[in-house]
C-alpha cells in the first residue's frame, strides 16, 4: 500500500492506544487511589463505605490494561517485546500486586476484613509505584541495541522515575478522593474534600518538577520544547492543566460534589496529551519510532477491524454499568 496510507494507518492504532491509555488511567487511577487511601483510615465503617463505592465497578476498569496490552502488540510488536524486556521488574511486579488485591477485595466479606482491607490498600499502593516507575524508566529511554534491549535489570530505576512515581500516587489519590466526593455524603465527604486538597498539591508540586527536569535531563524533550527559541503550542497542554487546577481549587471550595472528579480528569488529560505530544513520532523514546515498528499496513486493518467491533462494546459495558450503580454510598450499602 501507499506510504501514506500506511502512515495513517498508524496514526489511527496511536490515537487506539491514546485511548485505551486513557480509559485505564482515569477509570482504574481512581480505582487504585481509593485502595492507596484505605491504608491512612482507621474507621473500620468509613473504609468499609470507600470499598462499596469499588464493589461494582474496579474489575471492569482493570480490563483496559488488558486491551492496552494486547493492543500494543498486536500493532507494534518490536515495542511490545523491547518494553517487556526493559521494565519487566516494574511490569510484573504490578501484575502480582493487581491479582493480590483482586484476591483481597473477593476475601475480605469473608474473613479477616482488616487484614484484606490493608492488603487491598497495599496491592493498590505497590502498583501505583510499579506504574509510576516503568512510566519514568520508558521516558528515560531504555538501551536498544539492533532492536533488541541491552540494558541491565534495574536501568528502570532513577531518582526521576521515583518521583514520577510519586506524581502517579498523588494523582491517584486525588482522582480517587474526588470520586467519593460524588459517591459519598456526610463526614466522609468531608474527609475526601480534604484529602482532595492535600493530594491536588502535592500531585502539582511533583508535576512541576518532573516538567523542570524532564527538558533539562532529555534533551530530545527540550527540542521539541524550545526548538524554535520559544515556547510553542507545547504549552498548551500545561497552561490549560494549570486552567483545571485553579478550576479544581474553586469547585472544592465551594463544596460542588461533580466538578472536582470532572477538573480531575481535566489534569490528567492533559497530562497525557502533553506527553504524547513531546514523545511524538518515538513509542520508546529516542530509539524506536511507531513507523519503525509497526505491522505492515494489511494486518493493521486485520486487527483494526476486530478493534472496531470491540471498543463500542467496552465503552457501552463501561457506560451501562455506570448508569445503573450511579448514587450514593452510604452504610445502607455496606454490609459490615
Amino acid at each position: 500500500m501507499d506510504s501514506s496510507v500506511h502512515l495513517f494507518l498508524i496514526d489511527v492504532w496511536l490515537c487506539f492506544l491514546g485511548l485505551f491509555l486513557t480509559f485505564y488511567v482515569l477509570l482504574d487511577g481512581f480505582d487504585l487511589g481509593i485502595g492507596v487511601l484505605s491504608l491512612f483510615v482507621r474507621e473500620e465503617h468509613r473504609r468499609g463505605i470507600m470499598m462499596a463505592s469499588l464493589g461494582s465497578v474496579w474489575d471492569a476498569n482493570e480490563s483496559w490494561l488488558i486491551v492496552l496490552g494486547g493492543a500494543l502488540f498486536g500493532a507494534f510488536p518490536l515495542v511490545y517485546g523491547v518494553v517487556l524486556n526493559a521494565l519487566y521488574l516494574p511490569i510484573m511486579v504490578m501484575i502480582f500486586a493487581l491479582i493480590f488485591r483482586g484476591v483481597a477485595f473477593e476475601y475480605r466479606e469473608h474473613a479477616h476484613r482488616r487484614l484484606w482491607d490493608y492488603a487491598f490498600g497495599i496491592g493498590s499502593l505497590i502498583a501505583t509505584l510499579c506504574q509510576g516507575l516503568a512510566l519514568g524508566g520508558l521516558i528515560a529511554g531504555p538501551t536498544i541495541v539492533g532492536e533488541r534491549f541491552a540494558g541491565g535489570a534495574f536501568d528502570w530505576f532513577s531518582p526521576f522515575s521515583v518521583l514520577v512515581a510519586f506524581g502517579v500516587v498523588f494523582g491517584y489519590v486525588l482522582l480517587g478522593a474526588t470520586y467519593l466526593i460524588v459517591k459519598t455524603e456526610g463526614d466522609a465527604q468531608l474527609h475526601a474534600i480534604r484529602t482532595a486538597w492535600i493530594a491536588g498539591a502535592l500531585m502539582l508540586i511533583a508535576a512541576a518538577g518532573i516538567s523542570v527536569w524532564t527538558p533539562i535531563r532529555y534533551p530530545f524533550v527540550a527540542d521539541k520544547w524550545f526548538g524554535n527559541g520559544i515556547v510553542s503550542a507545547f504549552a498548551i497542554p500545561p497552561l490549560f492543566a494549570a486552567f483545571c487546577s485553579a478550576m479544581l481549587a474553586r469547585a472544592l471550595w465551594k463544596g460542588y460534589e461533580h466538578a472536582p472528579f470532572a477538573w480531575s480528569t481535566g489534569i490528567f488529560l492533559c497530562s497525557l496529551v502533553g506527553l504524547a505530544a513531546s514523545l511524538y513520532p518515538y513509542l520508546i523514546p529516542r530509539s524506536v519510532t511507531a513507523e519503525a515498528s509497526a505491522w505492515d499496513s494489511r494486518t493493521l486493518i486485520v486487527i483494526m477491524l476486530g478493534m472496531a467491533r470491540l471498543i463500542p462494546v467496552m465503552i457501552t459495558y463501561n457506560a451501562y454499568q455506570y448508569v445503573v450503580f450511579r448514587g450514593k454510598v452510604s452504610s445502607a450499602h455496606y454490609g459490615g
